[in-house]
C-alpha cells in the first residue's frame, strides 16, 4: 500500500479524491499498488465530508510522516506551495503538482532536487489540464528536435474569442457570460491578460529546449483589446482570431510570445473552439503533431494528476529523467522576428489615406466592411516586427490618418 497526502482541497484536490474513489480498482491495477489517501491538508473545515477524518491544517503532520511516499500539491500559487514542495522533496518524498505558477518559476530547481534524491517531481496537469503533453515531450518525442510549439493554452480566452466570432458580441458581453457559467474567474486578469498561457508556454519551452525559460522574459499580450469589428474583418478575410502561445526555434535562436493572432481557417488550431485547448508541435523527424482536449476543469485536471501519481508509484526510488536545466534560455528580441500584421485605420479622406499606407507599406490590399464608414484595414507584407512597428509609427504621424485602432499579428 502506498500512502499519499493531498495539499489543498479545492476544485482540483477534491477532484483527485473523487477520481481515485471512482476508478479505484483500475487505477490501483495500473499502479500495481493500493493507494491510501492518508492526509488532506487545508486550513478550512469540511463538515460532513468523508475527508474530515484525514483532514489536517499542519504541514508538519505530513512532512514528518515517513509512511507518506507521495505528496500531491494542488494549492496553487507560489507560496507556501514552493516551501512545502521543496521540503517534501528534500525529505525524500516524490511530489505531483498541477501548479503552473510553481513549475514555471521553480521547476528547474525542483527537478534537480528530485534527481539528486532519486525521486520524482511530476507536473503533467500544470500545462494542458487533462491533455497529456509533458509526458510526450519527455518520452514519446525524445527522438525529435522540437522547433515549434504553438498552443491554445487557456480555455477561458478561447471560449470568449469563440463566442465573439460566432455570435458577434463584444468582449465585455461574452466575459460576463463566461463568468456566469463559471468559465471565467470573478477577477479574470490572469486569463484575459495572457499570464496563464505565458506560464504554460514557459514550462513547455523549458522542456522542449532543455533550459529554463523565464516567463517574465516572454512577451505577453491579452485579448482585452480585441473588438467585434476585428472579428468581422477576420471573418471577411477567411481568418479567425485566437490567443496563441508560441515558442519557436529559428536558426538556433528561440523566441516566445503570447498574443492574439489572426490565423487562416486552414490552420490546425483554427477550429479549436469553446473551452477546448490544443497544443501543436513541430519536430524535425515526426513533423506535425497536435494534442487536443479540455485544458481545465475539475475532473480533466484531476485525471492528469492521478496519472502522475500512478507514474510516481511505478517509479518509487527511481528518477524519471527530465531535460530541463537551470541554465537560462536567452530568448530572441521580438523585433527580429518575421511576421505580418493586420492593421485597422480611421481616415478623413479614403484616397489620400490609401496612398499614405501604400507609400509606407507597399502594395497592400485594402479591406473594408460594408456597414463601416471612415475606416479600412490591411495586412502588411512579411517583415521583422521591428520594421513593421517603425512603419506603423510613421503612419500614425500622418495628418491624413485619424487613428490606428487595431494591430494584430497574422499567420497563415
Amino acid at each position: 500500500m502506498i500512502n499519499i497526502a493531498i495539499l489543498g482541497y479545492g476544485t482540483v484536490g477534491s477532484g483527485v479524491v473523487e477520481v481515485i474513489k471512482t476508478n479505484k480498482n483500475s487505477i490501483e491495477k495500473k499502479a500495481g499498488e493500493s493507494i491510501n489517501i492518508k492526509y488532506v491538508l487545508d486550513i478550512r473545515k469540511f463538515p460532513g465530508d468523508p475527508i474530515e477524518e484525514i483532514l489536517t491544517d499542519n504541514i508538519e503532520d505530513i512532512l514528518n510522516d515517513d509512511e507518506v511516499k507521495i505528496i500531491v500539491e494542488v494549492m496553487g500559487g507560489v507560496e507556501p506551495a514552493y516551501t512545502f514542495v521543496k521540503r517534501a522533496l528534500l525529505s525524500g518524498k516524490s511530489v505531483v503538482t498541477s501548479n503552473k505558477e510553481l513549475v514555471a518559476k521553480h521547476g528547474a530547481e525542483l527537478l534537480e532536487i528530485a534527481k539528486s534524491k532519486d525521486i520524482n517531481f511530476l507536473f503533467e496537469a500544470s500545462v494542458g489540464g487533462g491533455i497529456p503533453i509533458i509526458r510526450p515531450l519527455n518520452q514519446s518525442l525524445t527522438a525529435d528536435e522540437i522547433y515549434e510549439i504553438t498552443g491554445i493554452l487557456n480555455g477561458t480566452t478561447n471560449y470568449i474569442l469563440s463566442k465573439m466570432a460566432d455570435e458577434g458580441k463584444s468582449f465585455e458581453e461574452v466575459l460576463k457570460v463566461a463568468q456566469e457559467k463559471g468559465y471565467a474567474e470573478r477577477d479574470p486578469k490572469a486569463d484575459v491578460e495572457g499570464h496563464d498561457a505565458c506560464r504554460k508556454i514557459a514550462i513547455l519551452s523549458s522542456l522542449a529546449f532543455g533550459m529554463h525559460a523565464d516567463y517574465e522574459d516572454i512577451y505577453t499580450e491579452g485579448i482585452t483589446k480585441i473588438t467585434k469589428r476585428d472579428m468581422d474583418y477576420a471573418k471577411k478575410l477567411g481568418y479567425t482570431i485566437k490567443l496563441l502561445a508560441t515558442s519557436k526555434k529559428i536558426d538556433h535562436r528561440i523566441f516566445a510570445r503570447v498574443c492574439p493572432v489572426m490565423i487562416s481557417k486552414e490552420h490546425p488550431l483554427a477550429n479549436v473552439n469553446g473551452v477546448f485547448n490544443a497544443i501543436f508541435i513541430k519536430g524535425n523527424v515526426i513533423g506535425d503533431v497536435m494534442f487536443y482536449g479540455k485544458g481545465a476543469g475539475k475532473l480533466p485536471t484531476a485525471s492528469a494528476v492521478v496519472a502522475d501519481i500512478v507514474d510516481a508509484i511505478k517509479h518509487l526510488n527511481r528518477n524519471i529523467l527530465s531535460f530541463w536545466s537551470k541554465e537560462k534560455l536567452e530568448l530572441m528580441d521580438l523585433k527580429d522576428v518575421n511576421t505580418r500584421y493586420f492593421v485597422t485605420i480611421k481616415y478623413d479622406n479614403f484616397k489620400t489615406a490609401v496612398e499614405e499606407v501604400r507609400s509606407i507599406f507597399g502594395e497592400v490590399e485594402v479591406i473594408q466592411l460594408d456597414d463601416v464608414e471612415g475606416e479600412f484595414a490591411f495586412i502588411t507584407l512579411e517583415e521583422t516586427e521591428g520594421i513593421i512597428n517603425e512603419k506603423i509609427n510613421v503612419l500614425k504621424d500622418k495628418e491624413e490618418i485619424k487613428e490606428i485602432s487595431s494591430t494584430i499579428r497574422v499567420e497563415r
